[in-house]
């Protein structure tokens, strides 16, 4: 449950592989449950690909909070666009202005690489999430599809 007042000291910082543990805890929050582990190695390969994270880190190193975000080139439009891959604020400390210190956060950040346009990805169930976007300015403009892929195995000969 969420509580009300000022949220414990934080500070919205960049992500960083060590931070692996405590996104594990956030990600399972969202129902995305991914070991610290998998995170850490994966991590260099998603940063290279254009993403990070930022934060909202306590001085012991727990976290508040966090978004991934993107950027990318698309064709079809004539700036980056920036995407918010996940939103996550700890269940114990919402509606205490983390949230919306994380969203300013990702539209600096991405406002200063250039991109013209930011999208944020929400799971349909999660219809308080799209109130809060909405509150932040943000409107729903499209549907995503998405289909599972078999990976293929690596060949043994």
């Amino acid at each position: 449950m969420a509580t009300t007042g000022s949220p414990p000291q934080h500070e919205i910082r960049p992500g960083v592989p060590g931070d692996a543990s405590e996104l594990s805890r956030l990600f399972a929050e969202l129902r995305h449950p991914s070991s610290a582990e998998s995170i850490a190695g994966r991590w260099a390969e998603w940063s290279a690909e254009g993403n990070s994270a930022l934060v909202a880190a306590m001085p012991d190193g727990g976290l508040l909070g966090a978004a991934m975000l993107h950027r990318t080139i698309v064709l079809h439009r004539p700036k980056p666009v920036g995407r918010i891959t996940a939103l996550i604020v700890d269940a114990r400390y919402r509606g205490q202005g983390i949230g919306r210190a994380l969203v300013a956060a990702a539209e600096s950040a991405l406002s200063a690489s250039g991109c013209g346009l930011i999208e944020i990805t929400s799971n349909r169930r999660l219809v308080e999430a799209h109130a809060f976007y909405e509150r932040l300015g943000y409107a729903a403009s499209s549907f995503r599809f998405v289909k599972e892929l078999a990976v293929p195995s690596p060949d043994r000969g």
